[in-house]
């Protein structure tokens, strides 16, 4: 099964970085066509880390608490649980068998080496580094009239 949450979370946080306002819940979920409700689920994690911010009542909603170059996707990453990258895995965790120990081992050693290189690179990514794709990416679409057009 694939783990979308990553993301999604990117994808609000571009759009609240966007606006030049506060991004209701509802508003967001249309951007995922999902509920208002996963929505503030999903991002009351990112409140509690000081991510991003929510003010109640009419004018209220979504904003970015902290700058677009402070965070990376690392953070995110890590904000959202640290989902697994891969499926693989053992086939048995204890195995008696010293062929499958040395199976274990290997795949250990490269699932390993693969996180950290994974890791390392969404700590290399930030948040300005999305907004500036984004708006290389409007510049060059010849039917740029909205912003946030899905």
């Amino acid at each position: 099964m694939i783990d979308k949450k990553l993301s999604s979370v990117l994808h609000l946080l571009l759009h609240m970085a966007e606006s030049d306002r506060p991004l209701t819940s509802e508003e967001l979920a249309g951007y995922l066509d999902t509920n208002a409700v996963v929505v503030r689920r999903t991002l009351a994690g990112l409140r509690a880390l000081g991510y991003v911010s929510a003010d109640k009542g009419h004018g209220g909603g979504w904003t970015l608490a902290r700058g677009l170059h402070s965070l990376t996707l690392r953070d995110i990453y890590e904000a959202v649980g640290s989902p697994a990258l891969f499926a693989i895995g053992h086939r048995s965790a204890q195995p008696a068998c010293l062929v499958e120990q040395a199976v274990n081992a290997s795949l250990d050693d490269t699932l390993a080496a693969a996180q950290a290189l994974i890791d390392q690179r969404l700590a290399s990514i930030t948040l300005a580094d999305l907004a500036a794709d984004f708006e290389r990416r409007l510049a060059a679409h010849p039917r740029r009239k909205h912003r946030h057009a899905h």
